[in-house]
């Protein structure tokens, strides 16, 4: 393994722990259900409730958040299958998450994401929203880490990948 990575490896396990063992972080339902708020389905339904409700700009923002989201679904699939890094629960011993992932691997968070996807085009079409979808999309990822089923950099990678995913589906369109 890379000196690079070996050293973002353990940061991330250290960091993980520190939150999970000495911190001793409860995981309250508010948690879980922040998790599940990224989903998938509150962004289907705001991007039909602004293709309904807000003519030429509710149009251009569904088709955004459709295009979006097919760039940032296959990218994430692609470095998710290619990385292939073993989720906490795998990687640690002793350590069990407190949900299921959804898939077998961990980098990156796809949850994260999503949301800083659709947190970006917010900010484009709806600037007025967009402060509160970045916080949420942050405590999405957050709550992935808490959950145990992500690292910091899984989500830090997450942010990364969902925000230049939305840049480059506005420079499309």
């Amino acid at each position: 393994m890379n000196t690079v990575i070996r050293h973002v490896d353990r940061f991330d396990r250290f960091t993980f722990l520190w939150l999970h063992v000495t911190l001793q972080i409860p995981r309250y339902r508010a948690v879980h259900w922040i998790s599940r708020s990224g989903d998938g389905l509150l962004y289907v339904l705001a991007a039909v409730a602004a293709f309904a409700l807000d003519d030429a700009r509710g149009e251009a923002f569904f088709k955004a958040v459709a295009v979006g989201f097919g760039l940032e679904r296959t990218l994430y699939w692609l470095l998710k299958n290619s990385i292939r890094r073993d989720r906490p629960a795998v990687g640690l011993q002793s350590f069990h998450a407190a949900v299921t992932p959804s898939d077998q691997f961990s980098f990156p968070s796809g949850h994260t994401a999503a949301g800083f996807m659709f947190a970006t085009l917010v900010l484009q079409f709806y600037p007025a929203l967009a402060l509160f979808c970045y916080v949420w999309a942050t405590l999405v990822g957050a709550s992935r880490v808490l959950l145990g089923v992500h690292y910091p950099t899984d989500i830090l990678a997450g942010a990364t990948l969902g925000s230049s995913c939305a840049l480059l589906c506005l420079g499309f369109l």
